[in-house]
């Protein structure tokens, strides 16, 4: 089983920067992604690293602003967010996968998940 857990969501002005963090315990994974729902809509995909694979892909309203990173050592995958947007008002989710071969992967293939951290992005 792996257990993950996200943390440093909250509240900031458009322009301003937020660090998400998510936590890894129990098996080891090979590829994350951070995902995102906001109310109303559906999950949507943000940002994936698939280290193993030299990897990694942006959702193109994120490219240039985001930037997602993996931690072995601390077992952690981080999402550095700048210029944020009230567009990116949302519940943020990470996800975590063992079997990265069709990479990158779509939201039904990770099948471990975070508890969410919410970002709020004021105008």
């Amino acid at each position: 089983q792996v257990h993950l857990v996200e943390s440093g969501g909250g509240s900031v002005q458009a322009g301003g920067s937020l660090r998400l963090s998510c936590a890894a315990s129990g098996y080891s994974t090979n590829c994350a992604g951070w995902f995102r729902q906001a109310p109303g809509k559906e999950r949507e995909a943000v940002a994936g690293i698939y280290p193993h694979g030299g990897s990694t892909y942006y959702a193109d309203s994120v490219k240039g602003r985001f930037t997602i990173s993996q931690d072995n050592a601390k077992d952690t995958v981080t999402l550095e967010m700048n210029s944020l947007k009230p567009e990116d008002t949302a519940m943020y989710y990470c996800a975590a996968e063992m079997f990265c071969y069709s990479w990158p992967l779509q939201i039904a293939d990770y099948r471990y998940w975070g508890q969410g951290t919410q970002v709020t992005v004021s105008s």
